[in-house]
């Protein structure tokens, strides 16, 4: 302290004239120098990422606010994506970015204020998956039937896969397994369980999968949590069981998987049922097809009955029918003969008048008709001809070829 306020007596002493370069280096270095990093506390606001994958953020209160800057490096191991209005806790320092001056905290870690980093990143991962239709019920597929081939994904030294073959080899140990060791836990194992599931579901040797473990904190189960391993759940070619922990954990993988068994132990009890209650099942469905016969057959008998009783004399039905079409027939001709009686007046009607607008029935009242030859033009008008003109005239009987002597 006694050698920095020497440094700003100094400055005070001595006229010196700094440039912006040098003021705001000195700010940074008083600040570097004498403010210890800390915990602050605020709210998130105007977060981005840009290409280069820092974080870049304001954090304020209800009074004041500060840019916040938190590099690659740090931010990578973030198991959360920080959210605008998310309060959170940063341990960070203050300086200053000379380059414009600006005051702003160097973020190291950030941790979501009231809940636990690993709850927010499963929730906003649930979040994700859900709006891409990952979850969906209608993209589920049946679990086969006794399958031929099982597939296992999970870890060779657990407990689980030992209760796993136990119960398949207890009940149907004709049943072929396929182990794909895999990490459950630490680092690396969303990556290594994913892989088994990629490896096993495109082989083509095998049925349906299990993929799981035994129970564990929040913490042991997190590989299940993972996009990775959500995103080959979804993508295999197989129906998949999802089998972790106990019945009271749930995973991101529970939630794609086809089938979501509550432990290990209940997945291999699902893949092969006891032999015992698939002879009960099918005793009651044969009880039950025996049901349903008995009823279609006395439905169908009641049936028959009902249309015994409904069924009339058939040579009374067929004379009845037979009276019925000579009444039609009757009825038809007379229809016919007042139709045939109507049109014939009606044509009668229109040779009538058609007649009465004929020329030729103009001419049977002493009317001509001339034609100018050769052109074989209606003459209409006398000042058409010349004297010497052909003219031939129609008559009502008869026509004539006249020359034209005088004109009027």
């Amino acid at each position: 302290m006694r050698k920095e306020s020497d440094e700003l007596a100094l400055f005070v002493d001595t006229p010196k004239f700094l440039t912006i370069s040098e003021l705001n280096q000195l700010i940074k270095g008083t600040l570097d120098r004498n403010l210890e990093e800390l915990w602050v506390v605020g709210e998130i606001s105007n977060f981005r990422i840009p290409p280069s994958g820092h974080f870049y953020f304001t954090l304020k209160d209800d009074k004041s606010q500060i840019a916040a800057v938190m590099f690659r490096r740090q931010g990578v191991g973030l198991a959360f994506v920080p959210e605008n209005g998310m309060e959170v806790l940063c341990f960070a320092k203050v300086s200053v970015y000379p380059v414009r001056g600006d005051l702003q905290l160097y973020v190291e870690k950030l941790e979501p204020r009231g809940q636990g980093a690993l709850y927010l990143a499963f929730e906003q991962l649930k979040r994700k998956l859900s709006a891409e239709g990952l979850f969906l019920q209608e993209r589920k597929r049946a679990l086969p039937f006794l399958p031929v081939s099982i597939g296992i994904v999970t870890s060779v030294k657990g407990a689980a896969l030992r209760d796993m073959l136990r119960i398949i080899k207890d009940r149907y140990p004709d049943r072929r397994v396929v182990v794909r060791p895999a990490k459950v836990q630490g680092e690396g194992a969303a990556k290594e369980i994913a892989r088994g599931i990629d490896e096993l579901g495109g082989s083509g040797e095998v049925d349906v999968l299990i993929v799981g473990r035994g129970g564990g904190s929040l913490e042991d189960l997190w590989a299940f949590n993972e996009e990775v391993v959500a995103r080959s759940i979804y993508a295999s070619a197989v129906p998949v069981i999802s089998a972790v922990g106990h019945e009271i954990d749930f995973t991101i993988a529970d939630f794609v998987a086809d089938y979501r068994a509550p432990t290990p132990t209940a997945a291999a009890e699902t893949v092969v049922p006891r032999r015992s209650e698939l002879a009960a099942e099918v005793l009651a469905l044969e009880e039950r097809l025996h049901k349903c016969m008995r009823r279609r057959i006395e439905r169908a008998k009641d049936s028959w009955r009902g249309l015994v009783k409904r069924l009339a004399d058939p040579e009374k039905k067929l004379r009845e029918t037979q009276q019925r079409l000579d009444e039609l027939s009757l009825a038809l001709v007379r229809c016919f003969r007042v139709r045939v009686r109507q049109l014939k007046d009606r044509l009668v009607q229109g040779g009538g008048r058609l007649n009465a607008l004929s020329p030729l029935a103009v001419l049977q009242r002493g009317y001509s008709i001339a034609h100018q030859l050769p052109e074989e033009k209606i003459v209409k008008d006398a000042a058409a001809l010349d004297i010497g003109d052909l003219v031939r005239v129609t008559f009502a009987k008869g026509k004539s070829i006249c020359r034209v002597e005088s004109k009027e």
